[in-house]
């Protein structure tokens, strides 16, 4: 079971430029996969995996296996106010996420979405 969230670890987690912008993505997207964060950051995968496991050690997020992908999500027990800091923060710097996001609508063979209504 995860320890209640505090500020200073919030905080912390937050504080790398990459695992910022990777968190506002997947704030923005829903979920995200490891080779759609490589390209919208244009990063390696084993770092983009690494600040991905901190950011899920750390409570922030959440990840699940379907077939080849694994996806990351906002941890679904995030306090409501980490959840309205992250969406605060999002819309308040869609500039600095800009070039991102970008490059994320432009990926070629994203991953298909499974429908959340089956």
């Amino acid at each position: 079971m995860l320890e209640p969230l505090n500020p200073a670890t919030v905080f912390k987690c937050l504080a790398d430029e990459t695992r910022a912008r990777m968190t506002l993505l997947i704030t923005a997207e829903g979920e995200l996969c490891v080779c759609e964060l490589t390209t919208a950051l244009e990063d390696s995968q084993p770092k983009i995996s690494r600040h991905l496991a901190q950011l899920r050690n750390c409570g922030l997020l959440e990840d699940q296996r379907r077939g080849q992908w694994v996806y990351y999500r906002l941890h679904p027990q995030l306090p409501e106010w980490a959840q309205q800091l992250l969406q605060v923060t999002l819309q308040a710097n869609q500039t600095w996420l800009a070039a991102n996001t970008d490059k994320l609508q432009r990926m070629r063979n994203r991953p298909e979405r499974q429908s959340l209504c089956g």
